[in-house]
């Protein structure tokens, strides 16, 4: 999502250099955003201060830039611009951040309810209008896609549909898996193949789905969790004929390739984080308890999700893709 301030940084200046320091494992997005010129590899892991750390790299990148735009609401994350100098730091206030950031600004959720439009308010004067803004659009070339496939010893003839079962954040988000092989024996039925992505930690998930297929359907379904690198996964993504995934990391990789998608919210919001694209329809069910924004379900029956049935799904796709 940070992708739509950085193409409206450079569209208001087109001679500048953007850097964007962020974790190792992003490196791969990165590389497919035309709008970043550099990137520098984070070294601290999510939670870690290591304040003489981030002194020494903050010392290390003195004097090469003359505008930070600080996008998580850590007091942390604003450390680094401070020690390297930077002249002007901008960014969200929360957590005593004022005594770091030299434009810290009070944000008013219901002005900007959307975190994209967070994201994009930081990088100009006046965020009110907002300016209109690019929807994120990784760069994928199509051979490249094609050589991915081929390494994974993938068939990409007919239809695939991507499945995404997992989410990081917690098992409430997480449609359920019986869901998933229902809809797995639905789609088959009408000649899909499937393509089970994810990451190591969503091994197991996959292979309970696998357990929960009859034989035919199993030998239509290549489990790729744990696989496949994040280049491979954005390549594959653009492949797929569609996808169905929870809120997920990987449900804003499909949008920002043009993948056509499902997406299933449960106890979060696609009013906060939605993927964006038009291509897409996203469930959810009419609960008073949601949504909780809770990593499990706080009442334990997690409906937000069960009553979201198989066959709406399908249906849902059957809508969505042209005939």
């Amino acid at each position: 999502m940070a992708q739509s301030l950085l193409s409206l940084l450079r569209l208001q200046h087109p001679s500048a250099r953007i850097a964007v320091m962020a974790p190792a494992w992003s490196v791969a997005l990165l590389e497919r955003m035309p709008e970043v010129d550099e990137i520098i590899e984070s070294p601290f892991r999510h939670g870690e201060l290591k304040l003489l750390a981030r002194y020494r790299l903050g010392r290390q990148l003195a004097g090469r830039f003359d505008r930070a735009i600080v996008l998580p609401n850590s007091f942390k994350s604003a450390l680094l611009p401070r020690f390297a100098g930077i002249p002007r730091r901008t960014g969200w206030r929360g957590e005593f951040r004022n005594l770091l950031l030299s434009d810290c600004r009070k944000l008013d959720p219901q002005q900007f309810p959307l975190m994209v439009q967070r994201f994009v308010a930081l990088g100009v004067d006046q965020p009110d209008p907002l300016p209109a803004y690019q929807r994120p659009a990784l760069q994928v070339n199509r051979d490249q896609a094609l050589c991915s496939a081929a390494e994974l010893g993938l068939n990409y003839s007919g239809r695939i549909l991507a499945l995404c079962p997992g989410a990081e954040f917690g098992e409430a988000k997480q449609w359920p898996l019986a869901h998933y092989a229902g809809l797995c024996e639905l789609a088959a039925a009408d000649d899909w193949q499937f393509w089970v992505m994810g990451s190591v930690n969503d091994r197991q998930a996959a292979q309970e789905l696998l357990s929960q297929l009859r034989p035919e359907t199993c030998n239509r379904v290549r489990d790729l969790t744990g696989s496949t690198s994040l280049g491979q996964a954005i390549d594959l993504l653009s492949l797929a004929t569609a996808a169905v995934t929870n809120d997920s990391g990987l449900m804003h990789i499909g949008a920002a390739v043009g993948c056509p998608l499902i997406t299933l919210f449960g106890s979060t919001s696609p009013d906060f984080t939605p993927p964006l694209t038009d291509r897409v329809k996203s469930l959810s069910i009419d609960l008073a308890c949601r949504p909780c924004f809770k990593r499990r379900c706080p009442l334990g029956h997690k409906r937000c999700l069960t009553d979201i049935m198989p066959e709406r799904v399908y249906e849902s796709l059957q809508e969505l893709l042209p005939s």
